[in-house]
């Protein structure tokens, strides 16, 4: 298309959308219609910077579509790595937690006796591997006296 064309173009959709603009500012008020003006003028100044050109270009060149679809494939390769990095930093954070335990002896023998728990305790989920938030359900009640 012709720059000629494309301004004719665009000089119309912006005077429609003045036009329609104009009917808002009077029936809802200066801060609709001002905000339909602002939105009117798009297509026009698109048209002076040479915006609507490149989209028109854009429209009918493969070698564009082919730029956009590489651009594309290394936004989605950024964001796969990205999930596959953090996945890594958890498990190996994860590992070290674990490692972390059985060096303070919480995995060896127990001790002769009690294992520590108190005289009327009864074993909650959070020991059998149930649900972490029952467990501080179940600590906050203890704590206050509540079994």
């Amino acid at each position: 298309m012709s720059d000629a064309a494309i301004f004719a173009i665009s000089l119309g959709v912006t005077l429609v959308g003045l036009v329609i603009s104009w009917g808002a500012y009077r029936r809802r008020g200066a801060g609709t219609g001002m905000r339909g003006a602002a939105l009117s003028l798009v297509p026009l100044a698109a048209a002076m910077t040479g915006v609507t050109e490149f989209f028109v270009d854009l429209a009918f060149s493969p070698v564009k579509w082919a730029g956009v679809a590489v651009a594309g494939l290394a936004v989605l390769l950024y964001m796969t790595s990205g999930a596959m990095l953090s996945r890594r930093a958890g498990t190996e954070s994860g590992k070290s937690g674990k490692s972390g335990k059985s060096a303070e002896g919480g995995g060896g023998r127990r001790s002769a006796g009690r294992a520590g728990k108190p005289k009327g305790a009864v074993e909650g989920p959070a020991q059998r591997g149930g649900d972490p938030e029952m467990a501080e359900i179940e600590k906050i009640l203890r704590d206050r006296g509540i079994s």
